[in-house]
């Protein structure tokens, strides 16, 4: 099948950023040439399996990867051309795999090196078997999934729960009164699809997708995830009513002098997402002067940053918590994206930390049309927009029972209290170390604009991180012109 050149653009992203991760994790295997087909039936379980408890939609298996490097170094492996006996590799895959799960070879070339990218479906109702036997990935290791009960048990409980997404927003309606209730267009759209001819064409689109669903009736259920996504009137979804965007503008820098504004979104998210981004950009105020190269009005926040955090908001969000929705607040002197729900990993590892999400449908959903990249990069370029506008740190922080992710307007190194300077320190470690670099004193001046001068006003800086303990010195044994930093964890 030809690719389109989105498809093309799209895998070539993801085979860089899969590279890119600091270490294998439970739901991708890095390889360079070993493409023995037993192997890759007992990966295809594996990874499988542990994408289910790993709460990811695929799993992925990439040659023509160093495995210490992650660099990219190309393979000879060609699965069109492998063959197990007379059969082709896929189909003989595919017959030993219980259930049959989709699963799909591509072939890339990076800087004119081959690479093979076999995406792998998760585990939906039952555990995964290649040849008779269930396996699991515990860290990178591939071990049969009877060895841990426990984990088995979890698995199996998984199962038993149907994600929130995939509950119907509405049921019994006629083909018509879906496309009525869906921007059908916008789906098309942002896919780079042409229109399908014919309302069947188009439902059987939305359903091929999870969007909608057809009964046994021959009547329709739209479920949650295409309501969220495609809704023109959230509002008609009576129990996603809530679940709308609320942007609130204050007069200060505090709630008790009330709102000046509030506007609640009315459309899906991916329908409405560039409306909403316009929507905050036309709130804001811009600034003068931000940082040293930047001497023309220039929007006071930088928007790659906005939008990571309300796409994050939106996709990471608990929609099981009733009452409650994503919600944007403007102050004059910072801006705060609240999402429901704590995070599922810890705060202080957002940079590092294999990314999870609640809602894979409608992470998935959202990476393909663009709007965000599911493989954890999102804060990072939080972090790498706010340090080019040399902004204070952005704060991430758990408020009850959602999660806030803050901006602050700009504010001179000398007006910033100790914890946003030890912030900005401990952020600017983690972005430099999953970059596969060091915090030195001449890259945290750099962050804060400082002269080479100043060094001594850096050299502070990382002390006082260093006594707080959140860095610590990669080489204590390094004279002080030498020394290089990472974060705590590292």
């Amino acid at each position: 099948m030809t690719r389109s050149p989105r498809d093309e653009a799209y895998l070539l992203s993801l085979v860089r950023e899969l590279a890119a991760l600091p270490a294998e994790t439970p739901w991708v295997e890095l390889k360079h040439n070993n493409a023995h087909p037993q192997e890759i039936g007992e990966y295809i379980s594996a990874l499988a399996n542990a994408a289910a408890l790993e709460g990811k939609a695929r799993a992925y298996l990439l040659w023509g990867v160093d495995d210490a490097t992650h660099a990219l170094v190309g393979t000879s492996f060609d699965p069109a051309a492998a063959r197990v006996g007379a059969e082709e590799l896929e189909s003989w895959l595919l017959r030993l795999l219980a259930p049959k799960i989709n699963f799909h070879f591509h072939t890339v070339a990076v800087d004119g090196m081959p690479l093979v990218l076999l995406e792998i479906e998760r585990a939906v109702r039952h555990p995964v078997q290649f040849s008779g036997v269930e396996y699991l990935r515990i860290g990178s290791y591939k071990k049969k999934l009877k060895e841990y009960p426990e984990r088995e048990r979890t698995l199996w409980r998984l199962f038993d729960t149907t994600p929130f997404e995939l509950l119907p927003a509405a049921e019994h309606l006629g083909g018509d009164e879906v496309l009525r209730l869906l921007d059908y267009p916008t789906y098309f759209d942002l896919l780079d699809r042409p229109l399908p001819d014919g309302r069947e064409a188009l439902l059987q689109a939305l359903a091929a997708d999870e969007l909608i669903a057809r009964e046994d009736s021959g009547h329709w259920t739209v479920r949650n995830l295409g309501a969220l996504l495609f809704a023109k009137r959230l509002s008609d979804f009576g129990n996603l009513r809530r679940k709308a965007v609320r942007v609130v503008v204050y007069e200060g820098s505090g709630r008790t002098g009330g709102a000046r504004r509030e506007q609640e979104g009315g459309r899906g998210y991916a329908a409405g997402f560039e409306g909403l981004i316009s929507y905050i950009n036309g709130l804001l105020p811009s600034s003068e002067l931000v940082g040293q190269a930047l001497r023309k009005p220039v929007q006071v926040y930088p928007e790659p940053a906005i939008r990571e955090l309300v796409a994050n908001a939106l996709i990471h969000q608990d929609l099981s918590i009733t009452g409650a929705g994503p919600m944007v607040e403007l102050f004059s002197d910072r801006m705060e994206v609240t999402n429901p729900g704590e995070p599922l990993v810890d705060t202080q590892r957002l940079l590092d930390s294999p990314p999870r999400s609640r809602n894979e449908a409608l992470a998935s959903m959202m990476r393909r049309i663009g709007i965000c990249e599911e493989r954890g990069s999102g804060v990072d370029k939080v972090v790498f927009q706010t340090e080019l506008y040399q902004l204070p740190a952005p704060a991430f922080e758990v408020a009850g029972e959602s999660t806030r992710s803050t901006l602050f307007t700009p504010r001179q190194l000398v007006k910033m209290d100790p914890e946003d300077r030890l912030r900005a320190v401990y952020l600017h470690a983690c972005l430099r170390y999953v970059e596969r670099d060091f915090m030195t004193n001449t890259t945290l001046r750099g962050r804060f604009g400082l002269d080479v001068k100043n060094s001594a006003a850096a050299s502070r800086l990382l002390k006082d991180a260093l006594v707080a303990k959140v860095i610590r010195l990669h080489d204590p044994e390094a004279p002080p012109k030498y020394r290089k930093y990472v974060p705590w964890w590292a």
